[in-house]
């Protein structure tokens, strides 16, 4: 028996996952990625690079992608809480410019999988958080492609109670909308 419930969202290919987690007097312990477990449950991934960010409050991390590299990610937060949000961005998709977001933290332990093809952004709601995710692409610095966090046409309904002023990177401030910078991947 897996140690994971995998529970798909309205947009195909993304997921959550909620790993098994087993306490005693002395602490916990949860397996965060085993293989096999996600192939029996028909997700066939192949990781290549771990990544690990830590924000603070009110920052807000995306929407990005790779535009020749897409990515897909399986992300998690090991301190704090986090709202994570998925863009579909594949050619073709019948979600395409559709998003979900799950909020994300340390007590509730879920993962969410954001397929390639995807925008990715995130924004921290604790005081802090500590975020980390597996890639199935490299990261590629001059591959970089984003869309603008509060682009009207997508809509993400960002949880912006008691966030008193949104935090983003130089690079977040400049990105376009959709309409503006139409872009969709063809994923194989």
């Amino acid at each position: 028996m897996g140690q994971f419930k995998f529970t798909d969202t309205d947009i195909d290919g993304m997921f959550l996952v909620e790993p098994a987690v087993f306490e005693d007097n002395r602490g916990s312990f949860m397996e965060t990625y085993n293989e096999a477990d996600f192939k029996n449950a028909g997700h066939d991934l192949t990781f290549v690079q771990d990544n690990q960010s830590k924000s603070s409050k009110g920052v807000l991390r995306g929407l990005h992608f790779q535009i020749n590299y897409p990515q897909g990610k399986l992300v998690r937060v090991i301190k704090g809480e986090v709202f994570d949000v998925g863009v579909d961005l594949r050619e073709g998709s019948k979600t395409y410019g559709q998003w979900f977001g799950a909020i994300l933290s340390e007590e509730n332990k879920k993962q969410l999988f954001i397929p390639e093809g995807f925008a990715h952004g995130f924004l921290v709601l604790s005081d802090e958080a500590e975020f980390v995710y597996k890639c199935t692409d490299f990261y590629h610095g001059d591959d970089e492609g984003g869309i603008k966090w509060n682009d009207e046409s997508i809509a993400v309904e960002w949880p912006l109670e008691g966030i008193d002023e949104i935090i983003l990177s130089e690079k977040d401030e400049k990105w376009l909308t959709l309409d503006e910078n139409p872009i969709s991947f063809k994923v194989i």
